[in-house]
């Protein structure tokens, strides 16, 4: 499911926002302000961000630009209500993506958003391809040249994780955290295990390579 991290001031239009995306087949988390935001985008990971020009503590370009100096990649798009030229320049200018003038038509918010992760290639049926391998995980399947690989959910999981965001490195605490829940007894040594199995199954990909980043964790790189 696609991860949409909502950051909105104003608490009763954070829920309605929310609300929207979740019945329209997203997964969403709302933020208040940008310290709950910068730790949530810590924690977890987002196809999608949608965030008030506005922030009281922090002003919404400077959001917009920590977030491109961490991820070039993840699309953002600003609700606001300045409606005005010189708005739009610098926030394009910046980084953002879209930009929707309060009140939002939530119809058309979701529109913008499935446009935004179409630009993406974040496809909503859920389909990663890299190369010779396609990851679908609607159906829990992973196909070299269309011929099925036999993975665990946890591997498929895994993959899927690292190949939905090529080059981002993901620490073994945080692969632990999603896939093995934070009350699992399993130590830190059970992810290069599972990364160990992934490189022999899918030793036959030509279109990336699972790399270790000495002292912190993984990343898939394409070839």
């Amino acid at each position: 499911m696609i991860n949409i991290l909502v950051v909105e001031d104003d608490a009763g239009l954070n829920r309605i926002v929310c609300t929207y995306l979740n019945d329209s087949g997203f997964r969403e988390k709302g933020c208040l302000n940008a310290r709950e935001a910068y730790d949530e985008m810590y924690e977890n990971i987002y196809q999608l961000i949608i965030s008030d020009i506005m922030m009281p503590e922090i002003g919404g370009f400077e959001f917009a630009r920590s977030v491109r100096a961490v991820n070039r990649e993840i699309p953002i798009l600003f609700m606001s209500a300045k409606d005005d030229l010189r708005s739009k320049e610098i926030g394009f200018r910046l980084g953002i993506d879209d930009y929707m003038v309060k009140p939002v038509d939530l119809d058309e918010l979701v529109l913008r958003v499935r446009a935004l992760l179409r630009r993406a290639k974040i496809e909503t049926e859920r389909k990663v391809v890299m190369g010779n391998l396609t990851l679908d995980a609607d159906a829990m399947s992973a196909e070299i040249d269309g011929s099925e690989i036999a993975l665990t959910t946890r591997e498929f999981n895994l993959i899927y994780k690292l190949l939905s965001y090529p080059k981002k490195t993901f620490s073994r605490a945080q692969l632990m955290d999603e896939f093995w829940g934070i009350e699992s007894g399993t130590g830190l040594r059970a992810v290069d295990v599972y990364m160990t199995k992934l490189r022999d199954k899918l030793s036959e990909c030509d279109g990336f390579e699972i790399v270790t980043v000495r002292g912190l964790g993984y990343k898939a790189v394409p070839r």
